[in-house]
């Protein structure tokens, strides 16, 4: 993976997971569910309060949980920011305004930073496309922001090797949801066709689903994987 600085550590709600990825509450009570990478968000803890047994890898939970957390922050200013010089791309009906997507960000913040300083051993240290998960750990992988959100500078053959590493650690019969399929510009990764070929030809079961997410246009569907 590219340096930690390269990417924004996100901060997102329990309420856009579910929306991203097309579920519902129900869907977590004594699921497994891997968030990765799980960045700044409130869903490992909010999914946990829901009776989830959810962990999220990261590599920057290497960073102290108080400097993880300033950084968090800017994160969220810079990402913010980002939307409001970009708010054409955007479809504010669900978010309201720039203003509101900060504040929802800033308090995602909040309740992750929290959760680590409490519940330290959800919060894993990990970096795409090596996990040090055992193989089928989980009944649910989710993966936002990160893989086509960042295909202008990461290969096919980073996309290649992590969506393999995350159906690695995913249970026969559960499912790997990818959000968004689209780069951060709003344009769709060159080689996604190519790559969803290939799951095909190595046996992955793949869908795409539409969800009920609107945030960035177009970005309207999530990647469901599963192994047949």
């Amino acid at each position: 993976m590219t340096a930690l600085a390269d990417h924004l550590v996100s901060a997102r709600t329990l309420d856009e997971y579910l929306a991203m990825f097309a579920l519902s509450p129900a869907d977590l009570p004594g699921r497994h569910v891997l968030d990765c990478p799980g960045g700044a968000a409130s869903f490992t803890a909010e999914a946990s309060a829901l009776g989830a047994h959810a962990v999220a890898a990261d590599p920057a939970y290497v960073m102290p949980p108080g400097d993880l957390a300033v950084r968090a922050l800017d994160d969220a200013r810079r990402g913010a920011d980002h939307v409001a010089a970009s708010s054409s791309r955007y479809d504010w009906e669900q978010l309201r305004s720039p203003e509101a997507h900060f504040a929802s960000r800033v308090a995602a913040v909040g309740r992750f930073a929290w959760d680590r300083r409490t519940h330290p051993t959800r919060y894993v240290p990990g970096t795409l496309p090596e996990l040090q998960f055992p193989d089928s750990s989980f009944d649910l992988v989710l993966s936002s922001h990160l893989l086509f959100t960042y295909g202008d500078r990461l290969s096919p053959d980073f996309h290649a090797s992590s969506l393999r590493e995350l159906l690695r650690v995913c249970r026969p019969g559960g499912s790997v949801r990818v959000y968004p399929l689209l780069e951060h510009s709003g344009a769709p990764m060159a080689a996604t066709p190519g790559l969803l070929d290939w799951l095909g030809a190595v046996g992955v079961d793949v869908s795409l689903v539409p969800v009920p997410y609107r945030f960035l246009r177009g970005a309207d569907r999530a990647l469901v994987l599963r192994t047949k």
